[in-house]
C-alpha cells in the first residue's frame, strides 16, 4: 500500500503534528490560475511549508495527462504570486519538476476541482494529472475536488483539504504515494467520516450535442458524464453519497495482471510480422 495511516483523522487545524519548516509543496489545478478553488487551497495551506503555485492560465478540465509538444509552452507571473502556464496541468507540472524549480518539492497538491473527479473520471481529470505528474516524479501527491460543482461550501473543503495535508505530512513523507480526495459539499466537511475507497465506475457518457457554428458549420459538444454505475459500497461514489469524504489511493500501473495467463495462452501462436 501507499506507508501512510488516514485513521483517527483529526479536524483541520489541530495541534500535535510537526512540520519542517523548510518543507516545499508546489500546488496546481486544472481550472486555472484564477479559480477559487485553487486559491482556498492555498490559503489553507499557508504555514505548513514553502509554497510554490503553478497553474494553467485558462480552465484545463478534461485534458487527463497530456503535455504539450507541438508549441512551445510560456510562463507568466500573476499579480498575488502565482504563475501560471499557457498549458495543461501536467505541463504546469512538468515544467516546475524539469526546469523552472530549482529544487524538488516535498509535496504535490491539486485542486480543489469544480466539481467531482470519482470513478472513470480519473481517467479525464486534469486535476488528477497534475497529481499524477509529480507522483511520476517521485513526489508524493493529493487531488482535491468537491463533489458538487458551484464552489458550494468551498472554505469547509478547504479545510479538509488541509487536515489531510496534516495527516499525510504527520504520517511521513517517504515513499510516493498518489490520493484522489473527494469532498462533500458542507459547511460540516472537516468533520466528515473520511474513508479509504476504490474507485468506481460510470454509465458510458450521454451523447455529443450537435450544434451549428454561426457559419453554418456542424459543430459538436462532448456531452455529460453517466451516472455512476458500479457504486456499492466500498467506492468512491458510495461513500460521497453517504455523507462521507472519500481518498482513494491510486496507481499508473494499467495492467490486467488478472488476464495475463489468458492472452499468453491466447497469443502463444501469433507469429511475428
Amino acid at each position: 500500500m501507499i506507508g501512510i495511516s488516514l485513521e483517527g483523522c483529526g479536524r483541520a487545524g489541530d495541534a500535535g503534528a510537526t512540520y519542517n519548516a523548510s518543507m516545499r509543496i508546489l500546488i496546481a489545478n486544472d481550472d486555472g490560475y484564477l479559480a477559487p478553488g485553487l486559491h482556498a487551497l492555498v490559503k489553507a495551506c499557508e504555514g505548513l511549508g514553502e509554497i510554490e503555485v503553478i497553474a494553467p492560465e485558462q480552465n484545463a478540465s478534461g485534458t487527463s495527462n497530456s503535455l504539450t509538444l507541438t508549441r512551445p509552452l510560456s510562463v507568466f507571473n500573476a499579480a498575488n504570486g502565482f504563475r501560471y502556464v499557457n498549458g495543461t496541468p501536467s505541463d504546469c507540472v512538468h515544467v516546475a519538476l524539469t526546469g523552472l524549480l530549482d529544487y524538488k518539492p516535498d509535496l504535490v497538491l491539486s485542486g480543489i476541482n469544480n466539481g467531482a473527479n470519482m470513478g472513470d473520471d480519473t481517467l479525464y481529470s486534469g486535476t488528477v494529472a497534475a497529481a499524477t505528474e509529480g507522483y511520476l516524479f517521485g513526489i508524493p501527491s493529493i487531488a482535491f475536488s468537491q463533489v458538487e460543482k458551484g464552489w458550494g461550501e468551498l472554505d469547509a473543503a478547504a479545510r479538509l483539504a488541509r487536515s489531510v495535508v496534516e495527516q499525510v505530512i504527520a504520517g511521513g513523507l517517504g515513499k510516493p504515494f498518489l490520493l484522489n480526495v473527494n469532498i462533500p459539499n458542507r459547511a460540516d466537511a472537516p468533520a466528515l467520516e473520511r474513508r479509504v475507497t476504490r474507485l468506481g465506475r460510470r454509465h458510458a457518457a450521454e451523447g455529443v450535442v450537435r450544434q451549428k457554428s454561426p457559419r453554418g458549420e456542424t459543430i459538436f459538444w462532448i456531452g455529460p458524464a453517466g451516472d455512476a454505475l458500479e457504486a456499492g459500497e466500498g467506492t468512491d461514489f458510495h461513500a460521497t453519497a453517504n455523507g462521507m469524504v472519500s481518498i482513494t489511493p491510486l496507481q499508473v500501473d494499467l495492467t490486467d495482471h488478472a488476464g495475463l495467463p489468458a492472452w499468453r495462452t491466447r497469443l502463444a501462436g501469433a507469429h511475428r510480422a
